[in-house]
């Protein structure tokens, strides 16, 4: 499968995640999110940006909601709940911010 990004076609799996993590760039990441009906805000980009850096600078981590929760309390400096992580992303935080992230599709379950 593949999709159609600036006259490109960008290899992704069946379930839509980038073949090739070269292939990301935050152009493609608000491509991927239109398609999920997702408009993207700044908090929305802090969640990818961490996702992203702990994929590529922490041994290919693939962190969790727990630990998405975690890290965006510490980030916005505020109590964050697993409910408002997923206003952002409603098909799990970890999974779909994921496939936005350009990151190759997580095979363990998401949540806490």
């Amino acid at each position: 499968m593949s999709i159609e990004f600036g006259g490109k076609q960008i290899p992704v799996s069946q379930t839509g995640f980038l073949e090739n993590l070269e292939d990301w760039s935050e152009d493609l990441g608000r491509e991927i999110a239109k398609v999920e009906n997702i408009e993207l805000s700044d908090k929305h980009w802090d969640v990818i940006n961490f996702l992203r850096d702990e994929y590529l600078n922490n041994n290919q981590n693939q962190p969790n909601t727990r630990a998405i929760v975690k890290a965006m309390s510490d980030k916005w400096g505020e109590k964050v709940g697993q409910r408002d992580v997923y206003e952002l992303f409603p098909k799990d935080p970890s999974k779909q911010g994921g496939r936005i992230a350009g990151l190759p599709e997580s095979r363990r379950k998401g949540g806490y």
